[in-house]
C-alpha cells in the first residue's frame, strides 16, 4: 500500500470501533494518524500503541459537533505534520427508537454529530485542501443510507444526508480532490451502546449476531487511500456475507 505511506490522515471518532482499527491500519502502512474524540484517554492509549509499533501517531481531544474543535483539530495536524491529505469523518452516533418514543434530544445528537460533525469535518479541510491542490475527504454513511427501517429513521435520514454532502461535495471539488463514502454493513463497534430505547436495544442484540469485524471497515478505508491521485473511490459498501440488508 505505497499509496499510503507518508500520508496525514486524520481520523475522528477514533477511541474506538472503526476509527481506531482504521487508524492502527493506516498507520503499519506509514501514514501519519493523527487521532481526535472525546475520550483522550483511549486515544492516548491506541497513540501509544501505535508508536511502540515504530507508528507515528498523535492525538487531540475532539467533539466534531463544535466546528471551532474541528478547526482546531485540523490545525493541530496542519501545525504536526505541514500538511492534511486525508480527512476520515468517521464520528457517530446510532441511539434507535421508534419515532412515537418522542426521543427528540437523541435525534437532536444524530443530527449534531452525524451530520453537523462531517459538516464541520468539510468546512475545516476544504480550504486547506483546496490551497494544496489536493486531498480526500471519507465520510462514513452506513446500508442505513441506502434503505430504512424500523426505529432507524432518524439514523437512516442522517446517513442518507451524507450520502447527498458527499456526493454534492464530489461534483464541486472537481479534479484536485477526492471524495469517497464508505457504508458499513452491521459491524462490531460501541455504536449500539448509545440506544437507549429498550425495544430497539434488544432488536439490535440479534441484529448484530452476524456483525464483522471493524478490521474489514478499515481494510476498505485503505484501499480508497492507496488510490493513486486521479482515481476516486467514490462509494464501497461493506456488509456481512451473511447480511439479508
Amino acid at each position: 500500500m505505497s499509496g499510503i505511506k507518508g500520508k496525514v490522515i486524520v481520523i475522528t471518532g477514533a477511541s474506538s470501533g472503526i476509527g481506531e482499527a482504521a487508524a492502527r491500519l493506516l498507520a503499519r502502512h506509514g501514514a501519519h494518524v493523527v487521532l481526535g474524540a472525546r475520550r483522550t484517554d483511549k486515544l492516548e492509549a491506541i497513540a501509544g500503541a501505535i508508536t511502540a509499533e515504530g507508528g507515528s501517531a498523535r492525538y487531540r481531544a475532539l467533539d466534531v459537533s463544535k466546528r471551532e474543535d474541528m478547526e482546531a483539530f485540523v490545525d493541530f495536524a496542519l501545525s504536526t505534520f505541514g500538511r492534511v491529505d486525508v480527512i476520515i469523518n468517521n464520528a457517530g452516533v446510532m441511539p434507535l427508537s421508534k419515532l412515537e418514543a418522542l426521543k427528540v434530544d437523541e435525534w437532536n445528537r444524530m443530527i449534531d454529530v452525524n451530520i453537523r460533525g462531517v459538516l464541520h469535518g468539510i468546512a475545516a479541510g476544504l480550504p486547506l485542501m483546496k490551497k494544496q491542490g489536493s486531498g480526500q475527504f471519507i465520510n462514513l454513511s452506513s446500508i442505513g443510507g441506502h434503505a430504512v427501517s424500523p426505529t432507524a429513521a432518524v439514523y437512516c435520514a442522517t446517513k442518507f444526508a451524507v450520502m447527498a454532502i458527499s456526493e454534492g461535495l464530489r461534483q464541486e471539488v472537481g479534479g484536485d480532490i477526492r471524495v469517497t463514502v464508505i457504508s458499513p454493513g452491521v459491524t462490531e463497534s460501541e455504536l449500539a451502546d448509545s440506544i437507549s430505547d429498550p425495544l430497539a436495544k434488544e432488536g439490535m442484540k440479534e441484529f448484530r449476531r452476524i456483525s464483522i469485524p471493524a478490521e474489514a471497515i478499515a481494510r476498505a478505508i485503505a484501499f480508497a487511500v492507496e488510490q493513486p491521485a486521479d482515481v476516486d473511490v467514490s462509494e464501497i459498501i461493506v456488509r456481512p456475507t451473511a447480511s439479508p440488508y
